[in-house]
């Protein structure tokens, strides 16, 4: 497939549409932000180009590797760049697709009839962004190179290098050393670029990519003949499955020019939670869209008439409710549309009306006949959901008698709430202490004007292996509903959260890590939208507090508290503190250290790939424990201490 059928695809086919300008005074605009989530976003353009090759069928390997000079090379087997001269610009095509935003083989669906690019801005940025990017091209029989400084061509740089050898295919390979002036970390994720890459390699069945790490060595391959039939078997490695076989069909449905292709493989396990992740052009639709949409309307109505039809919901008033039917169903959905529409606040949410008909009528073609055809299956679903809806009936009832007393409906705000006085949630900061000691400490060493403090009593409930009826009877649980106001579950609001800071604050022992996890598995669960908004935070106490002479430094893990002692003290430091725990902190310290919105260190928790953090809640928080043991095990060389 690689190399084969130039197809057109050559300086013609690149229309260009505005100028490279603003990119750099404006990076944020182009990949959202200038943090590691927009160092790794610059791999993800230029994979993003070789992925779309593989949809137009001319490329089946993609060669990632982080470079230990601090840049990535990204190679394919795909056409190559086009190297001739583009008309309108008198220069190679090479350079203008590598210097004019918005200028590709993407806008015309001659050269390709679907494309992945989210924000359509292509490796231009990736070039504007880099200090240094050289380009190889393998294409019209020889290898071609040109080289880029600070997304400007080197004069007379274009060069062809030399014929072609019988062995070598055509292809692209891209490497770039991203600006330090522009972005706040130049370390690459190993583990972030791999999930994303094995999320692709899902997605796209039969492309190989490859992950090498020249920093240490390390390497992974991601190779799914199975697609995203593999995909759900991944994401379900840590649940019990209720059937062998993961339900799996495609189709395509006509749409103006082209045509919508249609994915999706589910099957159901014995969780209480869900797992539905949906894709558009490879994009990770985290805010869903039309096309989920379309897929839980179609399989509410689908379970719904098998069970009626076959008289299996005969103990249940009212039909099973969309929530029931997807209670432990593990689904992918992915469409592949030819001019996807994205909006919501991240741009990951599919627009396009037409996908959510075209979803429906494939699951009912498909799904339907499934079930027709496979009656074990479809009864094993159908009795899953009912089993849901009971609970659910039986929690609406418990909520109903609980309702008049429960915290939930009352308008007062919890009593160990120590609220703040401004009432714009924008400058608001709520602190969740673990312990009342530390709860105190906070209280009197906080800025009242807009920071409050919700103390916790011991651990929460783990909300990975209980229903919501059980999950509000909770009291620590529920105090902390009511003072972020937004409710829960579909009563949840965002524009009602009191406060757009929510901080986790906890010790830095193997207990606090463990009421951090309980607390993010609760967010994650029941009030996901806070943490896609970017609302909840990490807060990081130092491990230790360093004098010498007259100054004060704060140290937040034991490296770094030697190099400290050893730059800053000569070796001799006055006193050295370690701190146990918040509550060992008085009050001037936990500010200076922890609160301090001038010297503080907060984590803010983002969903960057959902499909992956829901299966490392899973593996962490649910009842299987191989899983579980198989994770500690290998990441325990990676934890820097644990304090037991």
């Amino acid at each position: 497939m690689s190399g084969s059928g130039e197809s057109e695809y050559g300086a013609g086919q690149i229309q260009v549409l505005e100028g490279l300008q603003a990119v750099q005074k404006r990076p944020a605009m182009y990949i959202g932000s200038t943090d590691s989530r927009g160092l790794h976003h610059l791999v993800y353009e230029v994979v993003d180009n070789a992925i779309d090759e593989a949809l137009a069928g001319y490329c089946d390997e993609i060669d990632v590797t982080i470079r230990d000079d601090g840049g990535v090379s990204v190679a394919d087997d795909g056409r190559g760049i086009p190297v001739d001269t583009h008309e309108e610009y008198d220069r190679p095509a090479l350079e203008v697709i590598m210097t004019v935003l918005h200028a590709g083989g993407k806008f015309d669906n001659k050269s390709y009839q679907v494309s992945g690019g989210l924000h359509g801005v292509g490796v231009s940025v990736v070039n504007a962004l880099s200090r240094w990017l050289e380009v190889e091209v393998r294409r019209d029989g020889y290898l071609w190179r040109h080289r880029f400084d600070h997304g400007e061509p080197e004069p007379d740089a274009f060069e062809r290098v030399r014929p072609l050898r019988d062995d070598e295919d055509t292809g692209t390979a891209i490497t770039f050393w991203p600006d330090e002036e522009i972005f706040e970390t130049g370390d690459f994720s190993f583990d972030t670029l791999a999930t994303r890459l094995r999320e692709l390699a899902f997605l796209n069945s039969g492309v190989e990519i490859t992950l090498e790490d020249d920093r240490d060595g390390s390497s992974e391959r991601f190779h799914y003949s199975g697609g995203i039939r593999e995909f759900v078997e991944y994401l379900n490695e840590t649940r019990t499955p209720l059937h062998d076989e993961v339900i799996y069909f495609e189709d395509t449905e006509p749409v103006n020019d082209g045509e919508i292709a249609i994915e999706v493989a589910m099957q159901a396990t014995d969780e209480l939670q869900g797992s539905v992740h949906a894709f558009a052009n490879n994009i990770n639709t985290r805010e869903g869209g039309t096309h989920l949409t379309g897929f839980k309307t179609a399989l509410t109505r689908l379970v719904n008439d098998y069970a009626d039809e076959h008289d299996l919901l005969s103990d249940l008033d009212d039909n099973l409710r969309g929530e029931d039917v997807r209670e432990g169903l593990t689904a992918v959905v992915s469409v592949k549309h030819p001019d996807p529409q994205f909006e919501g606040q991240t741009k990951t949410k599919l627009g396009n009306s037409e996908v959510r008909g075209a979803v429906t009528s494939a699951l009912h073609d498909h799904l339907g006949t499934y079930f027709e055809e496979n009656p074990d299956t479809a009864q094993t679903v159908v009795r899953k959901a009912a089993e849901a809806a009971r609970a659910r009936k039986a929690a609406e009832k418990a909520e109903e008698l609980t309702r008049r007393k429960s915290a939930l409906e009352s308008t007062a705000l919890p009593g160990k709430l120590a609220d703040c006085q401004t009432r714009d949630p924008s400058e608001s900061e709520l602190f969740v202490v673990e312990g009342d000691s530390a709860g105190g400490s906070a209280k009197q060493g906080r800025n009242p004007e807009f920071q409050a403090i919700l103390p916790l009593g011991g651990k929460i409930l783990n909300v990975e292996k209980h229903r919501l009826d059980r999950v509000l009877e909770n009291d620590e649980i529920r105090n902390l509903i009511t003072a972020v106001g937004t409710g829960i579950g579909d009563e949840f609001d965002l524009s009602e959260s009191r406060y757009e800071n929510i901080t986790l604050m906890t010790d830095a022992d193997i207990d606090g890590a463990h009421i951090r996890t309980l607390l993010l598995t609760f967010f994650y669960r029941h009030m996901r939208p806070l943490i896609e908004a970017g609302y909840v935070y990490a807060a990081q106490p130092p491990l230790y507090r360093i004098r010498s002479g007259g100054e004060t430094y704060d140290a937040m893990s034991e490296a770094e508290r030697e190099r400290i002692v050893a730059e800053k003290c000569d070796g001799a430091p006055d006193q050295v503190q370690r701190f146990k725990g918040l509550g060992e902190m008085n009050p001037e310290q936990l500010w200076e250290t922890t609160m301090n919105p001038e010297n503080r260190v907060l984590k803010q928790v983002t969903i960057e790939d959902a499909a992956e953090a829901d299966k490392m809640f899973n593996v962490l928080m649910g009842d299987a424990v191989e899983p579980r043991k198989q994770f500690i095990k290998e990441h325990a060389p990676e934890a820097d201490w644990v304090d037991i």
